[in-house]
């Protein structure tokens, strides 16, 4: 009799997984990115893959359906600039960190997880800080949220590592180590852009030598199997994870993304990976790649950037909301990034300024946040626009996503709805009377607070980060000119 209730219990058990395996979205306009607009279509989905595609489907028996009928559908956006779920952003003890991994310190219990999937992503490349010319490792992660870490973390995807140009990594090492901005350690490479580029090359040799050496013990331990281990075995070189990491960067195993904003360091890391034969290559705010893009898309290299960030530091200045557009009209990969745990819940809006600023195609600016990150994550064969066979992660609005007016009501990630409108007890939105006053407010800006590529690293640089450098030091000049110096 126990035997028959077990057996009958896991039947039940069996038919309810199967049941929540299956869901059937029906009736919506269904914007694909890569093959075009489906106008009153279906899409079913088993066991988190996109099964099949078409009008009038018929709901397998137990199936979840969702009514879409005047509403669109868009694969799951995608942001290849993230610091999410993470406390630490930088190790920023050493121009070259390498060996560090964001995914060794993900925090899934991060509250902007959810409220990213309520602006309807779905996947996030959450990355090292841009305090070390060569920093840690990013981590992609689907955002399973409620999830172990071990879920969150998308085990086959390729590996990534940060790069950074500019005034953040000569900031915190070599102009804080001389004393400019009262640090007062030991000097450091590098202090210039000259040496930005010399802190990469040295490093790169470095992996060189590292991998002669193995491959010479690798050819020493074969040739002493060969001759039936006479001999003294030979030593294998010191394994040095730093090392490791630059070789798969120069074996093709580790993609790039380089923090960079003037087209004269983008030009010059062009220069430097061409020495070395490095491929993979995804710059990474870019904001002058409109000055350089010929050269972006003749080398390969991708571009992800902002959609009209602008001014908040000096190497900024000559950004220009119509970047993206350019870069895209030359044949460069563009994406459009967040870097920020708030403006992620509204990609799909930056993704309609690539429409106003410089009319570029809807099916364009979409790609710009779905299937353009997902080649530059390594990823695009499973995510990124809605066909047959990818993962389920899909994101639902009540109007077209690049209006303004659209709101996104219910988010998938691998077919399983992760976010809910409908269903939000914590809803706090605010039907706004516009004939009420308003008391007025005030709002104190602290631009330190909008760098998360800096954040961590602002201790060791015996100043705040970002524009609030400039600001202290006219505060300085201004005191010593009153004072009479």
């Amino acid at each position: 009799m126990k035997s028959i209730a077990l057996f009958v219990s896991l039947l039940l058990t069996a038919a309810v997984g199967t049941a929540q395996n299956v869901v059937l979205i029906k009736g919506g306009t269904v914007l694909t990115v890569t093959r075009g607009t489906l106008e009153n279509t279906d899409i079913l989905i088993r066991d988190g893959k996109i099964a099949q595609i078409g009008r009038d489907l018929a709901a397998p028996p137990g199936a979840q359906v969702i009514d879409a009928r005047g509403k669109y559908i868009m694969p799951g956006i995608i942001d290849a600039h993230s610091h999410m779920a993470i406390d630490n952003v930088n190790e920023s003890t050493n121009p070259v960190t390498a060996e560090v991994r964001i995914r060794d310190v993900v925090n899934p219990y991060e509250i902007n997880i959810y409220r990213a999937l309520a602006g309807g992503v779905t996947t996030i490349h959450s990355m090292h800080g841009s305090a070390n010319v060569i920093g840690g490792q990013p981590v992609t992660m689907k955002l399973r949220y409620g999830e172990p870490v071990e879920r969150m973390i998308v085990q086959d995807a390729p590996r990534t590592i940060k790069f950074a140009l500019g005034e953040n990594p000569t900031r915190v090492h070599g102009r804080a180590s001389q004393g400019q901005f009262g640090g007062g350690r030991a000097s450091v490479n590098p202090s210039t852009r000259m040496g930005v580029e010399q802190v990469m090359r040295k490093a790169f040799e470095m992996a060189r030598q590292y991998m002669a050496q193995w491959d010479a013990y690798e050819k020493a331990r074969q040739a002493w199997e060969r001759n039936r281990r006479r001999g003294p075995e030979p030593v294998p070189p010191r394994k040095d994870e730093r090392l490791e990491t630059l070789a798969a960067i120069l074996r093709g195993e580790v993609i790039v993304h380089c923090h960079s904003y003037r087209a004269d360091e983008i030009l010059m890391v062009l220069r430097v990976f061409r020495d070395f034969g490095i491929k993979r290559l995804v710059f990474q705010h870019v904001l002058e790649g409109y000055k350089v893009a010929r050269e972006l898309a003749e080398f390969g290299a991708m571009a992800s950037t902002f959609s009209d960030w602008w001014a908040y530091k000096f190497e900024v200045y000559y950004a220009t909301p119509y970047n993206a557009a350019i870069m895209h009209s030359y044949g460069v990969n563009v994406s459009l990034n967040s870097d920020s745990d708030e403006l992620v819940r509204r990609l799909y809006h930056e993704a309609a300024k690539a429409v106003r600023y410089g009319g570029v195609p809807e099916d364009a600016a979409l790609a710009m946040i779905t299937i353009n990150p997902a080649k530059q994550i390594g990823l695009d064969h499973r995510i990124g626009s809605i066909e047959v066979g990818k993962d389920a992660d899909l994101a639902i609005f009540n109007a077209h996503p690049l209006s303004v007016y659209a709101v996104c009501e219910m988010t998938l990630v691998d077919g399983v709805v992760r976010f809910d409108r409908s269903r939000d007890p914590d809803d706090m939105r605010l039907v706004v009377d516009p004939d009420e006053s308003i008391e007025d407010a005030y709002v104190q800006f602290n631009p330190a607070d909008y760098d998360r590529c800096m954040l961590g690293a602002e201790e060791h640089e015996g100043v705040w980060m970002g524009g609030v450098e400039l600001f202290g030091l006219v505060e300085e000049f201004l005191a010593q000119k009153e004072d009479g110096r």
